[in-house]
């Protein structure tokens, strides 16, 4: 990705499942509310997944079939490469330099009820078509960060001056006492962002304390080793996938820990209205914030690789489970979809003002979810149809999903809500 040119415009489309006067709006700018062809072909092809449409396969030309590479039942094509924007004259953007989005809008027509699509990778399949309540978790606080343990089913609720640890059978109780509680450093210290690594053996935290600290989960949850920090307050974490490395996000700084021998490797400045934000995929660590650029940085140099300009401030980015493509979730509750590898960059139109907005990928890659105020939806890869949609009576704060599939897990105020995902 480093020696090449990203894509200077992304392509827009609507989440299946939208209101009706969302289309309204659109088609009053002048702008179609009939999905283009392409673009469809184009959902098809992200995550790498191969899509059957609903109706008749389209012709495709010549070209299409030399980069597509499938049968007519499935659709596949690749995002705009280098020479088609520059026929389209469309600007490319340097390593380092901002990408000017010219987005292209297209808004493609929801779909009210059931799956449209028929699957046919073996992934699709663990997508849920629906949730249950099952229980409430009251940790007594505003839970600022979550966890859910696939393996265990342990829940780890994070907010002001403690921890507090619930195992399975709280998860269908009401009034269960937690497990374990796990009090901060200091009563005054708060979590807002925690992540479990791949084994769920251990946890990560960090927010307004003097130090990420790394707890041990089994046999039983206690402190391994507190990192001193260099800020008053972390904002995000991010744990690379062989969990040697760990990101925490300051202001104007990402701190990069080597966590087998708990160093302090490099202290990197960032963008200071650029370090909301934080994660990595591979080699490549990104960062945003308020001032509406995503930011990637190459994590054995340090240098800037590119920076692309969202046009709206960035509150959360993940990414799927292959680390092919980078999710940021925007104030206006739009998700941007990058390629780490290619020059693809998609944008899911949601266009509502939001104070919070939370993404999380299944681990299956199927799906994710993005939590936007009290509502929680579920979007399916790569079609983008929903789901499911909770409504919670509070703000949702944080999210999670349960590396088996099996449970979503939502902060609010006081408490955690645990849904069991339906297949």
């Amino acid at each position: 990705m480093s020696g090449e040119k990203e894509e200077a415009s992304f392509r827009m489309f609507g989440a299946y499942g939208e209101p009706e006067e969302r289309r309204d709006v659109l088609e009053s700018s002048g702008i179609s509310s009939q999905p283009e062809p392409q673009v469809q072909q184009q959902l098809g092809s992200l995550f790498g997944v191969p899509w059957q449409p609903p109706g008749p396969p389209i012709q495709h030309s010549p070209a299409d079939q030399e980069t597509s590479m499938v049968t007519q039942q499935q659709w596949h094509l690749q995002g705009l490469g280098r020479s088609e924007l520059q026929a389209a004259g469309l600007p490319d953007a340097q390593p380092g330099e901002a990408a000017e989005s010219s987005p292209r809008q297209v808004l493609l027509e929801p779909d009210s009820v059931g799956v449209r699509a028929t699957a046919t990778h073996p992934l699709l399949k663990r997508a849920p078509q629906g949730s249950w309540k099952v229980g409430t978790l009251f940790h007594g606080k505003r839970v600022y960060a979550v966890a859910i343990s696939g393996s265990t089913h342990h829940v780890y609720t994070c907010g002001s001056g403690y921890i507090r640890v619930w195992d399975e059978s709280a998860l269908h109780a009401g009034d269960k006492a937690p497990r374990a509680q796990l009090d901060l450093q200091h009563p005054q210290d708060r979590v807002v962002t925690c992540k479990l690594f791949p084994d769920e053996r251990s946890l990560i935290t960090g927010g307004a304390s003097q130090a990420v600290t790394l707890w041990d989960l089994a046999p039983t949850p206690q402190v391994r080793a507190q990192l001193t920090s260099t800020g008053p307050t972390c904002y995000s974490l991010a744990v690379s996938s062989d969990a040697h490395i760990c990101l925490a996000c300051f202001h104007g700084f990402v701190e990069i820990w080597d966590l087998q021998n708990q160093i302090l490797i490099r202290k990197h400045e960032v963008p200071v209205y650029g370090s909301r934000c934080v994660d990595i995929t591979g080699n490549i660590f990104w960062t945003g914030g308020e001032d509406t650029t995503l930011y990637s940085w190459d994590l054995r140099s340090y240098q800037r690789l590119h920076q692309h300009n969202l046009q709206n401030e960035i509150l959360s980015i993940t990414h799927d489970p292959g680390e092919e493509w980078v999710l940021a979730g925007l104030r206006t509750s739009d998700i941007v979809f990058l390629h780490t590898r290619r020059n693809e960059q998609f944008k899911a139109l949601m266009k509502k003002y939001t104070r919070h907005h939370s993404l999380k990928f299944a681990s299956c890659g199927s799906y994710f979810v993005t939590a936007i105020d009290t509502r929680l939806s579920g979007l399916e890869a790569p079609s983008l149809q929903k789901l499911f949609q909770i409504e919670e009576s509070s703000g949702i704060l944080c999210c999670d999903v349960s590396s088996d599939n099996q449970y979503l897990v939502m902060g609010s105020s006081s408490s955690a809500t645990i849904y069991q995902l339906l297949y």
